[in-house]
């Protein structure tokens, strides 16, 4: 089992990692459209592609925000939904996770 300062580090830099990929999302949607029809058309299908990527980023940070406080309270690594330890296997894939495999299908 991975030492839970370990986890605690990684969970840490990933939200310092997304919040850094979200700044530069909002930066890249601020920008002023092309008076260009065809340019402002492309532009909106991109800034459309920005904002479902923007979405999910704010979703995970949610989500490591909530891995962090579980943490603090002494129940990181328990589904939240049966109670049940949440493998090692899925923590290393999802360190975010709040649930074990079986509660998230």
């Amino acid at each position: 089992m991975k030492p839970i300062k370990e986890r605690e580090k990684q969970l840490r830099e990933s939200l310092a990692n997304l919040d850094t990929k979200l700044h530069q999302i909002e930066a890249e949607l601020e920008q002023p459209m092309p008076k260009d029809f065809e340019d402002r058309a492309s532009e909106r299908e991109e800034d459309e592609v920005l904002e479902g990527l923007g979405n999910a980023g704010l979703q995970k940070q949610r989500m490591i925000n909530a891995a962090l406080k579980r943490i603090k309270n002494g129940t990181y690594g328990d589904c939240v939904k049966c109670g049940n330890e949440i493998s090692q296997e899925r923590l290393d894939v999802l360190p975010y996770t709040p649930q074990c495999h079986i509660c998230a299908n």
